[in-house]
């Protein structure tokens, strides 16, 4: 059983390393996962947020409920134009053990490229919701939190909330 790995647990901060293989483990994990993601409201879940140092991801489009399971994602651009949204993370709890959630500004669209998990390789274009989210997943692949875009003061303001939840 897969277990949330909250703010302040070290795999978070980890890089992860690229799938070699895709296993029936692995395809295992990926189911766990969207169903964790479902059952906490999520639209996306990286592995290291499961305590796993690969490059893997599942996300949801909300606006058509399609899931994406993503091994090795890369991606390739990111336009020019941004947009500020408001994100949240399911290892980043306030005390009442929901998400804290804070204004982020990203790129309004990508490109990015996937295995799937038949071994296809995949690209898309992404704008919009589905962007943040797969930008926000692959950054927990690289040991990045959505905190870290904020500026001190909103860091320092939203990690007390944090923090409050761990007493």
């Amino acid at each position: 059983m897969l277990q949330m790995k909250l703010c302040g647990d070290l795999v978070l901060r980890e890089k992860c390393t690229p799938v070699s293989d895709i296993t029936p483990e692995l395809l295992n994990t990926m189911d766990e996962m969207v169903k964790m993601m479902a059952d906490q409201n999520g639209v996306g879940l990286a592995a290291p947020q499961v305590g796993i140092t690969q490059r893997f991801l599942v996300m949801m489009d909300p606006d058509t409920n399609q899931i994406y399971r993503m091994i090795n994602p890369i991606i390739l651009s990111r336009s020019t134009e941004t947009c500020v949204m408001e994100e949240g993370c399911l290892s980043v709890l306030g005390p009442d053990g929901l998400p804290v959630y804070s204004n982020v500004r990203r790129p309004e669209s990508v490109e990015v490229e996937w295995t799937n998990e038949s071994g296809d390789k995949l690209h898309a274009k992404m704008s919009g919701v589905p962007a943040r989210i797969v930008q926000h997943e692959t950054d927990h692949l690289d040991g990045v939190l959505f905190i870290d875009y904020l500026s001190g003061v909103k860091r320092e303001m939203l990690m007390r909330k944090v923090n409050r939840g761990h007493k």
